[in-house]
């Protein structure tokens, strides 16, 4: 239950578990050492009035400014101060959370040039549930996330907002409640190591990630469970489909499929009720699976990237170098992030179609329209389509990229940036609405297997997924307020108690 900071490369898994699930934070003793030598480097260019960015100088445009030694504290304070510029609503909990721990990684690698109080501090936050307050807009992902890490940055001193224990108070006074020592001042480099990285961006799209992989596995279930209710053809999953073309999401998504699928007496085999199926149920392989592909490719650049060292400038010990560069830049995640928001919008594209082709009496193959008795004094799931296509339609709209833009900033010496923060709110956005309509799918499912009589004729995995939906979701007989059923099945996808009830059958799914 503890994640320890230094040699080890954190993965995704350590970070949800900092971050949701209350693993606490320690510093390596190879850390400190590190922490130290960077330190004692930058005290050193210091005394000796070398001209090095951020450290004797001012910021951005100001770089050409020389800076006293005398004035390196508040240069370093006033840097905090006049970059903590984000509006909107407040980060969650787990994604601030994530911000922190992910500037104490980058800190405690030794590059950065600050104190060890400075790391501590940080790690204390993490321990004793101080969560800075940092709104969400405010980041061209290039000087790094310089604003929401400055929001970050400002509780450390006793300043701006964080939440304790709940309530939302005064940087100061969560912080006195917590137990947990303000700086009173920073040194030199400090301020500019604190805000300068791509922390906040790779927090939030980390995140995103983490629930889009599990959500992938709904997005699978859902899948077989409208094949039960269609009595969809399997063979197209077939494993030699897979084997001849080599596409590694294809193949696994194609496995899942049998395994979900396997014992059950709905589905049909080709040229007994129909040659094929529609693209939806016979391409699901093929779908679902490159948006598998994407995920894990995300994956490898996010856990690159929660590793990374991201200040400007970087401290070179062995060779008693400070180095200006451009490791803030987050161009690295902008396009990954975008295609998270692409592969995601992607899988409530096809979710939404099978939804459709459940309710449309033309093309659900014997099912009554829009699956409900007494069509016209009834309704029935009309309208959950309705809802399902206008969040695709959003996403549609989201799922434009962000990466393709930039505005220079700083009178043109960040003449190009990444976005990366933008990307990574987008995909965010797209996966809530992702959940619904997958949640969407489910209910429309259950009610089209309840339609056809083939509840006891389910596979044991799919009927473990039909009971756990049923037990919040009852089947509809006559017109009620949809948006409860809509609620409740997105509340069933966030616990995820279907994925488990299943796992345990199948065992666990790509």
């Amino acid at each position: 239950m503890e994640l320890v900071l230094g040699n080890n490369r954190i993965t995704l898994e350590d970070l949800v578990n900092v971050t949701r699930r209350g693993y606490k934070v320690k510093i390596s003793e190879e850390a400190y050492e590190k922490i130290d030598r960077a330190r004692a480097l930058v005290d050193k260019y210091v005394e000796e009035g070398k001209v090095s960015y951020g450290i004797t100088t001012g910021f951005g445009k100001f770089a050409e400014v020389t800076i006293s030694k005398e004035e390196t504290g508040q240069l370093q304070k006033n840097i905090i101060m006049s970059h903590s510029c984000s509006v909107g609503n407040p980060m969650p909990n787990d994604v601030a959370r994530g911000i922190v721990l992910l500037r104490a990684v980058n800190l405690a690698k030794g590059y950065s040039g600050v104190r060890r109080v400075v790391v501590e501090t940080l790690v204390e936050m993490l321990n004793k549930n101080v969560t800075p307050w940092i709104p969400e807009k405010g980041s061209v992902g290039s000087s790094g996330d310089l604003s929401p890490l400055a929001h970050m940055s400002l509780v450390l001193l006793g300043m701006g907002k964080a939440y304790y224990e709940g309530e939302l108070l005064d940087g100061k006074t969560a912080m006195e409640r917590a137990g947990i020592p303000i700086l009173p001042s920073l040194s030199s480099k400090e301020g500019l190591a604190l805000t300068n990285g791509t922390q906040s961006l790779t927090s939030v799209g980390a995140h995103v990630l983490y629930d889009a992989i599990n959500l992938s596995k709904h997005l699978d279930i859902a899948a077989a469970m409208t094949m039960e209710g269609l009595h969809g053809i399997i063979d197209a999953y077939d494993a030699r489909i897979g084997e001849v073309r080599g596409q590694e999401g294809q193949i696994q998504t194609a496995e899942n499929m049998r395994n979900l699928l396997a014992g059950s007496g709905n589905v049909t085999k080709q040229g007994v009720e129909r040659v094929q199926d529609s693209y939806v149920l016979r391409c699901i392989p093929q779908i679902h699976g490159a948006s598998k592909d994407t995920l894990e490719y995300v994956k490898h650049k996010v856990e690159i990237e929660i590793n990374a060292v991201t200040d400007n400038p970087l401290i070179f010990v062995d060779t008693d170098e400070v180095i200006s560069g451009g490791n803030f830049h987050g161009q690295p995640m902008a396009l990954p992030f975008d295609f998270l928001g692409i592969a995601l919008a992607e899988m409530a594209n096809v979710s939404e179609r099978r939804i459709e082709k459940m309710v449309n009496p033309a093309i659900n193959h014997g099912l009554p329209a829009f699956l409900v008795e007494k069509g016209g004094l009834n309704s029935g799931f009309m309208i959950v389509q309705y809802s399902a296509a206008a969040l695709v339609s959003e996403n549609k709209v989201l799922a434009h990229p962000a990466s393709v833009d930039s505005i220079p900033t700083s009178a043109n010496q960040e003449d190009h940036v990444s976005m990366g923060s933008v990307a990574a709110k987008k995909s965010k956005d797209i996966l809530e609405n992702v959940r619904n309509v997958i949640g969407m799918e489910l209910i429309t499912a259950c009610q089209a297997i309840d339609l056809k009589g083939a509840k006891d004729k389910l596979s044991k995995a799919t009927r473990a997924a039909y009971d756990e939906v049923r037990q919040y979701v009852p089947y509809v007989d006559v017109d009620r307020e949809s948006y409860v059923d809509i609620h409740k099945a997105e509340a069933i996808i966030k616990t995820n108690k279907i994925v488990e009830s299943v796992e345990k059958i199948v065992g666990g799914l790509h």
